[in-house]
Parts: C-alpha cells; structure tokens; sequence
C-alpha cells in the first residue's frame, strides 16, 4: 500500500506564497505521473498541476505562471510552490500518485488527505 502524507497549505493574504509537500515512505513501487488538484465546497476535484517522471509538466490555465510543481523521485516527494496567490485559490488541495508495484503491470491512484489553503483577500 502507498500511503501519501502531506503537509504545508494554512491561511494566506492575497499575494502571498505556500508550498506544499506530498511525500510517501516505503519501497518496491515505483510512480509515474503526480498530480495536484482542488476542490471547493460543492465542486469537483479539479487537476491543478501535473509532472511525469521525466519531468513533463502540465498547469491548468488558472494557475499558469504563478504555481509550479516539482518532484523528487529519490525521494518520492511532490511539491507545489504557490506564488501569487489570489482568494479564488482558495480549496482543499489533494496530491494523488499513480504507481505500481515492482513487477506488477498495472497502476494504481493513490490520493492524500488533502490539506486546505485559504487565501484571504
């Protein structure tokens, strides 16, 4: 079992800059894609961002040029560094990690508790 820990997010002016983390512990795994979302009351969960294993990123318009994601494969540590944050950010933010088991052929989702961020105008 993957099991993802985050951490980071809290309340934060307009303006202002977060960072999350998402990081799991164990071997005998290895992730592809890791991805970001939100989600706000009475909406779905939305991809905020996303980075393959070679490093291919992917934003949604709304937070281009001002969010950005990075992974530590070593590791197996996600990050999203907020920047510029506006009220309308404002969410409960997910990680999810998309691995298998050595040996194994298929992938699976995996999702983190999800941590809030509040951006106050």
């Amino acid at each position: 079992q993957v099991e993802l820990v985050q951490s980071g997010g809290g309340l934060v002016q307009a303006g202002g800059s977060l960072r999350l983390s998402c990081a799991t512990s164990g071997t005998g795994f290895s992730c592809s894609t890791m991805s970001w979302y939100q989600q706000s009351p009475g909406q779905q969960r939305e991809l905020v961002a996303s980075i393959t294993s070679a490093r291919f990123t992917n934003y949604a318009d709304s937070v281009k040029g001002r969010f950005t994601i990075s992974r530590d494969n070593a590791a197996n540590t996600l990050y999203l560094q907020m920047d510029s944050l506006k009220p309308e950010d404002t969410a409960v933010y997910y990680c999810k990690f998309t691995c298998r088991r050595t040996y194994a052929v298929r992938f699976t989702d995996y999702w983190g508790q999800g941590t809030q961020v509040t951006v106050s105008s």
